[in-house]
């Protein structure tokens, strides 16, 4: 594949990844673990460390380009930065509008990543399963965290960047979400649709710091415990799943919306509302068949 067409399909996977980290529930680190760039994206923030600052200093620029891969990270990141700008207003109108269909296309492309990944993580060695459920139960957990109201100061800002960027590059753990649990969401959304620079400053600042620290514990993992590390983080994206439940009883709690998973039927009774059942199958069936179409399409290049 020409060199041009295989940095713009990273540029696309960036988009794909920046797309879901706008959706509270779903991680851009689950989309990079499908689209297989993710231990290539992990290893590429990881050197930015030292010697990377030393090969700068040296004006040795072209090598400290080639240690941090950074065609491929500017690539990743363009078509992350684009796809947040361009659908942060989308992707609100369409989780306020049909919030089922998008929430039942995720569940149904985390579900096949799940079932796709659990065969390269041989799980039936015993540490391998462990992790797997641990990180299941991990997961599940953080799903069902109450949120919190905190106040977007300049320091809880940062701090919120710096959590939120460490659970986006984790498949299964949304970094929206725990904006959301951080009740840190909806100032970030708002800053980004009015490119609010103050608030944006302090975010990404926020972020960088958290993704330099963070990936280099990852990358160090990865490298020496790989398969443990890939049944964790299968399990992180089992235990996600419960978030994207398309069907959800809501309530408020005084200033807090409580959501319970139900079943079509029970959803119809309780909410009284459609459970666009159908519509919900479809859109399922789609995010199954999506994993298999870029697991078959990345099959194909290698060939």
């Amino acid at each position: 594949m020409p060199l041009k067409d295989r940095y713009l399909g990273i540029f696309f996977k960036g988009m794909a990844m920046g797309a879901a980290d706008v959706v509270p529930g779903v991680s851009g680190g689950t989309i990079a673990f499908i689209t297989g760039i993710y231990e290539r994206l992990i290893d590429a923030l990881s050197a930015v460390n030292l010697g990377f600052i030393r090969l700068l200093f040296a004006g040795q620029w072209r090598r400290a380009w080639r240690q941090i891969d950074g065609t491929f990270l500017v690539m990743v990141f363009s078509g992350i930065l684009v796809s947040v700008i361009s659908l942060a207003k989308l992707m609100s109108w369409l989780l306020a509008n049909h919030p089922k269909v998008i929430w039942a296309y995720f569940f149904g492309l985390i579900l096949a990543s799940v079932v796709y990944l659990a065969g390269q993580a041989r799980l039936v060695q015993w540490p391998n399963l462990l992790l797997f459920v641990l990180g299941a139960g991990i997961a599940y957990e953080v799903t069902l965290i109450t949120p919190v109201q905190l106040e977007p100061t300049s320091l809880t800002i940062f701090g919120a960047g710096a959590i939120a960027i460490c659970a986006m590059i984790l498949p299964g753990i949304s970094g929206s979400f725990i904006l959301v649990i951080l009740g840190m969401y909806e100032p970030i959304i708002n800053a980004v649709k009015g490119f609010d620079g103050s608030v944006l400053g302090f975010f990404v600042l926020g972020c960088v710091v958290g993704l330099l620290s963070f990936t280099h514990l990852l990358s160090w993992l990865l490298h020496r415990y790989h398969e443990l590390v890939f049944a964790l983080l299968t399990g992180f994206m089992l235990g996600s799943l419960n978030k994207v439940w398309p069907w959800k009883q809501t309530s408020n709690l005084g200033d807090t919306l409580l959501e319970i998973n139900v079943g079509p039927s029970q959803y119809e009774t309780l909410m009284q509302a459609d459970a666009q059942a159908l519509s919900v199958v479809i859109m399922m069936t789609f995010g199954l068949i999506t994993v298999y179409a870029i697991n078959y399409a990345g099959n194909v290049r290698s060939r």
